[in-house]
């Protein structure tokens, strides 16, 4: 088989983050941080920082904020060779408005993405030699969910990819005010035949896919109705807006084994947005750069998203010598020293 050029591909919309001060009210700030996000952003960005080829399939609007998104794109390390710019005069970056929460104020999300430049995205933007280009594509129920176009355009993606031998990926990543669980599991289970690796939380498994028993017993299921080699379900245990717990269950299909270790305990959080998005960075790095390696997967998927609880905004900022430095750590039963100097 021809090498490909690329590790990782991803198709998701990019978002332009405001943020009031850490602490401050969106209904009392004045002022807002500016920030760029959007999953699978976040996803190819921390596989880049890792040392792997990364690229985002995307679409934003002709004009500064989409010259900033580019440079924010390229400052990851991430390729925007297929990062496609809408030309009219009223498109539109889609924007969302982060609230940082304090005990027992929950953060808030309110979104602003209706009718923007990525909702107009089509399979007729990019070219044919994309499908071939990549090892794996990933991208998630977010990009299902948008709007009709989306929808059509990730799934006719998804079966391009496939097509060309591509390993894909897919997050369910659940979002309550874009579709309804019904809505989701009906749209998700027609793509599901052509998923290789499937990223699912316990509780988008019973609420959305209406799975019953273990979380070990529903992550199998999925392996038995579909042949999915990978399942990943994370684990998040929220003692307060700024301390949290994180590790994951992964199932190797090929081999019937589950993997766990035990979780990053008491973490302290300062960003918790774009954490899962960076432990599917880690896990897909653990497969792709060690022979889908899931106890790999396993374990740069924990430390990956444990860090970035820890790091402002939605992009992750850890390399490869800092995450094993963390493994490291997270293994040793020893003392360890308090500062890296």
């Amino acid at each position: 088989m021809k090498k490909r050029g690329f590790d990782l591909l991803a198709l998701g919309e990019i978002l332009l983050r405001l943020s009031p001060p850490v602490n401050e009210r969106l209904t009392r700030g004045d002022a807002f941080q500016k920030q760029a996000g959007g999953a699978e952003l976040n996803v190819v960005s921390g596989v880049s920082l890792l040392g792997l080829r990364t690229g985002i399939i995307s679409k934003v609007p002709a004009n500064d904020l989409g010259n900033y998104i580019q440079n924010r794109v390229r400052f990851c390390g991430v390729s925007d060779d297929y990062l496609v710019y809408d030309h009219a005069k009223d498109a539109r970056l889609g924007i969302y408005y982060y609230e940082y929460g304090a005990h027992p104020r929950k953060p808030n999300v309110i979104y602003d993405r209706k009718s923007t430049a990525f909702a107009d995205i089509s399979i007729d933007d990019f070219p044919e030699e994309m499908f071939s280009a990549s090892r794996c594509f990933h991208t998630t129920g977010i990009t299902l969910a948008l709007c009709p176009e989306t929808r059509k355009t990730a799934i006719e993606m998804i079966k391009r990819f496939k097509e060309h031998g591509t390993l894909i990926s897919f997050d369910v990543n659940f979002r309550g005010n874009l579709w309804t669980g019904e809505e989701a599991k009906e749209c998700i289970e027609q793509i599901l035949p052509y998923v290789d690796v499937f990223f699912c939380s316990e509780e988008t498994a019973r609420l959305t896919f209406k799975k019953e028993g273990t979380v070990q017993e529903m992550m199998k299921s999925f392996t038995k109705d579909y042949k999915i080699s990978v399942v990943a379900s994370t684990q998040r245990t929220v003692h307060s807006p700024k301390v949290h717990s994180f590790g994951s269950c992964v199932y190797d299909a090929i081999n019937d084994r589950f993997v766990q270790e035990p979780a990053y305990e008491n973490i302290d959080v300062v960003d918790r947005i774009g954490s899962g998005d960076a432990y599917i960075s880690g896990a897909l790095y653990g497969l792709l750069a060690h022979n889908m390696d899931c106890q790999k997967a396993m374990e740069y998927g924990n430390a990956t998203a444990a860090v970035k609880n820890t790091i402002p905004g939605d992009l992750p900022s850890s390399n490869l010598r800092e995450i094993d430095s963390i493994i490291r750590n997270h293994q040793s039963t020893g003392p360890q020293l308090e500062m890296n100097r």
